[in-house]
């Protein structure tokens, strides 16, 4: 099992982050022009990104903006931490591992259990931003694929 951490993202994104302290009161749209997009770890397609919010992705308690296209494939993977999701636009449908697959639409919330290897889909027609608090440090862990119920 290879593991990806996001610690070269994470120097890039405290040299650009929007917010830079957890003193600081923010409000922020995912289409606020002063949002530092970075790419995703290497084994998600490209069209990916993410927009650190607040935090430091290397430690815990980060918040990030995920965006990927329209009709689009996230690879199975896993994280560490918990995952606490907003879907701010577009429909997505997530697979965890023997589950049922979810449809999350926008506005949704949705909770990913730490280790739960899971994949996911963006339907066609508009791109999915995803909210995403994490509680431990930022990782993306790819896995071998698995069957879902």
């Amino acid at each position: 099992m290879k593991r990806i951490t996001l610690i070269p993202l994470a120097f890039l994104f405290l040299l650009c982050t929007v917010v830079n302290a957890a003193d600081t009161a923010l409000v922020i749209s995912h289409k606020d022009k002063n949002l530092q997009w970075g790419a995703c770890p290497d084994f998600i397609p490209k069209g990916c990104e993410l927009a650190v919010l607040q935090g430091d992705p290397a430690k815990k308690n980060t918040d990030v903006f995920f965006k990927v296209p329209a009709d689009f494939e996230i690879p199975h993977h896993m994280h560490t931490s918990v995952e606490r999701i907003v879907l701010v636009s577009g429909t997505l449908d997530v697979m965890y591992d023997n589950q049922e697959k979810v449809t999350i639409n926008t506005g949704e919330y949705a909770y990913g259990p730490a280790q739960l290897p899971h994949s996911a889909y963006c339907h066609k027609g508009e791109a999915c931003v995803l909210y995403i608090g994490f509680v431990e440090p930022l990782d993306a862990i790819p896995v071998a694929s698995a069957a879902t119920k």
